[in-house]
């Protein structure tokens, strides 16, 4: 086995073990999000009705759309394919950015409504909305972190992709970027319908 083999498999390893902390600490969102559903049913689904599900519709289209391309680029690079990776690397990118602006406008929609943590309106409408809010806008900020860094890590990659760092026989950069962006986007498919699909 050669050296590089191994620098490969340890990145891989690696990568893995961290998506794997990243698995619990959603995880332990959710659980959260699970108890408290349960103490405030009624609560929640009218929380729920507050949010625009078109802007979460939209952002889950968008989400989507950027696993597949990400995707196509890491198959592209494996085929030598420099420019059509490049070129789906940086469309991955564009939808990330669509992603933050469409998150922007939905969030100062909600605060100009008074929607948000620590608000008198928001303490108003009971423990249980308070409650929802403070975790939607922790889990879905924390989502939108996410969202950045892997946008700049796939940025990198490209930079580097385009330098001749990254070829067709060492992706493992690329590898482990998509890697990191399809748990962007399970996260979501997770967040999509536990907070704006509430009956």
């Amino acid at each position: 086995m050669s050296i590089e083999h191994r620098d490969d498999t340890g990145a891989r390893f690696g990568m893995w073990l961290f998506l794997y902390t990243e698995v619990i600490l959603f995880s332990g969102l959710f659980i959260l999000y699970a108890v408290a559903l349960s103490k405030f049913p009624a609560q929640y689904s009218e929380a729920s009705h507050k949010l625009n599900i078109y802007f979460g519709s939209i952002n889950t289209v968008v989400l989507l759309t950027s696993s597949l391309t990400i995707a196509l680029a890491l198959s592209a690079i494996q085929m030598n394919r420099i420019r059509q990776c490049l070129n789906l690397c940086w469309v991955t990118v564009a939808l990330a950015i669509v992603f933050l602006i469409n998150k922007y406008f939905e969030w100062s929609a909600e605060i100009s409504h008074g929607i948000y943590p620590g608000s008198p309106e928001l303490a108003e409408m009971g423990a249980g909305v308070a409650s929802f809010f403070n975790l939607y806008y922790f889990t879905a900020g924390l989502h939108g972190l996410h969202v950045l860094i892997g946008a700049t890590l796939i940025s990198i990659v490209a930079i580097m992709t385009a330098k001749g760092k990254v070829t067709s026989d060492r992706f493992t950069l690329l590898e482990n970027s998509a890697l990191y962006w399809h748990l962007v986007d399970l996260v979501w498919i997770f967040l999509f319908p536990l907070y704006y699909l509430i009956l």
